[in-house]
C-alpha cells in the first residue's frame, strides 16, 4: 500500500470523495494523509497546492513525485529544497472552463455584444458584424490551454496564429516565436489572448513597446498570469484607444484591491479568476493517473521542467 499526503486542507473537502474513488476505480490501494508522519520517507506522493503550508521537502525522501493541484507552478517551482518530480494540473474540466471563457469573450466583442445590452437611448443600429474568417487571433502561448483554446476558434473560422518560446507548428497552427514574430502576430491581430505561464522572460511581455506593436483597436483577454501584462501601460493603451477593450481575469494581487484603477475603466472588464477552475473529479483521475504512472515505472503526465520554470 502506497502512502499519499494531501498536502493542501483547504481543498481536501473538495476531494475527500473523488480522491479515493479514483483510486478504487485504478485498483490502487492507498493510505491518505493529511499530516506529514514521524517518518516522512514513508510518503510516496505529495498532493500539492502552492499555498500549502508545507514548503520544506527536503524530510520527504522517499517521495516519487510532487503532483500539484494547479495548472500555474510559478510560486513553488523556484523552491530550492524541491528535489523531487513535479507535475503540474491538466485536466479536461480545467482545459473545456478556459475554452469557454475565451471563446465566450472573443464572440462577445467579435459580435459586438456590448452595444445591444446596453443600449439606454435605444438606438437602432443595423450594423451586422464581421464574419469570423475575417478576424485574426493571436494567441500567445500555446500549451495545453493555448492549443486548445486555439483550435476551438479556428474551428470557428477565426483566423488564429501562435506565438510561443518555440514557434513551429501545433495542431495545424501556425506558431510565431522570438520578438519579431511577436510583432508580426499583434500586428495583424483583432483579438489578443494571452495564456503563457508566468516566467522571467515572460513577465510584463505586453509593455509599452509590444503594445504599440498592436494593430490599434485590438481586443485584448488575459486568462493567463495577471503578471504578462504591464499595468501602467495597458492603461495608457486604453486611454488611447491603441487597445479597444480589455478582458481581464488574472492580476498581480488578488483579489484585485478595491482602488485599483482597472475597476474604474470604462474599458477594462474584471472576472475574478473564473476561466479555468480545477474540477475535483477530473483532477482526481488526472492525479491517479500518474501515481499509477509512477508506480508502473513509465513517464509522468506534464513534469515542470525546472530550467523553462513550467
Amino acid at each position: 500500500m502506497i502512502t499519499l499526503l494531501f498536502a493542501s486542507p483547504k481543498d481536501w473537502p473538495d476531494y475527500q470523495t473523488a480522491l479515493p474513488q479514483a483510486l478504487a476505480q485504478a485498483g490502487i490501494a492507498a493510505r491518505i494523509i493529511h499530516d506529514a508522519p514521524s517518518d516522512a520517507a514513508q510518503v510516496d506522493y505529495i498532493i500539492y497546492a502552492p499555498s500549502s503550508p508545507l514548503q520544506d521537502f527536503t524530510p520527504f525522501a522517499g517521495c516519487k513525485a510532487v503532483l500539484s493541484l494547479w495548472a500555474g507552478v510559478e510560486r513553488i517551482v523556484g523552491n530550492a529544497t524541491l528535489t523531487q518530480p513535479l507535475c503540474r494540473m491538466v485536466e479536461d474540466g480545467l482545459t473545456e472552463g478556459m475554452v469557454e471563457w475565451v471563446v465566450g469573450h472573443v464572440m462577445r466583442h467579435h459580435l459586438g455584444l456590448d452595444a445591444h445590452i446596453v443600449n439606454p437611448g435605444r438606438d437602432w443600429r443595423p450594423v451586422p458584424p464581421p464574419l469570423a474568417r475575417d478576424r485574426q487571433v493571436a494567441m500567445l502561448g500555446m500549451g495545453a490551454l493555448g492549443a486548445a483554446c486555439a483550435r476551438a476558434l479556428a474551428g470557428l473560422n477565426f483566423n488564429v496564429t501562435g506565438w510561443s518560446r518555440t514557434g513551429g507548428q501545433v495542431g495545424g497552427i501556425a506558431v510565431q516565436s522570438g520578438k519579431d514574430g511577436l510583432r508580426d502576430v499583434l500586428a495583424t491581430a483583432d483579438f489578443i489572448v494571452t495564456l503563457l505561464p508566468k516566467t522571467p522572460e515572460t513577465e510584463n511581455l505586453l509593455n509599452g513597446e509590444t503594445l504599440a506593436f498592436a494593430k490599434r483597436g485590438a481586443f485584448l483577454l488575459n486568462p493567463g498570469r495577471g503578471a504578462l501584462i504591464d499595468d501602467t501601460a495597458l492603461l495608457a493603451a486604453l486611454d488611447t484607444g491603441q487597445i479597444a477593450h480589455a478582458t481581464l481575469d488574472v492580476f498581480r494581487t488578488e483579489p484585485l484591491p478595491k482602488d485599483h484603477p482597472f475597476w474604474a475603466h470604462p474599458h477594462i472588464t474584471i472576472t475574478p479568476h473564473i476561466a479555468a477552475d480545477t474540477r475535483a473529479t477530473g483532477a482526481a483521475r488526472a492525479l491517479v493517473e500518474n501515481i499509477r504512472r509512477g508506480e508502473a515505472g513509465e513517464m509522468l503526465l506534464h513534469r515542470v521542467d525546472r530550467a523553462r520554470g513550467y
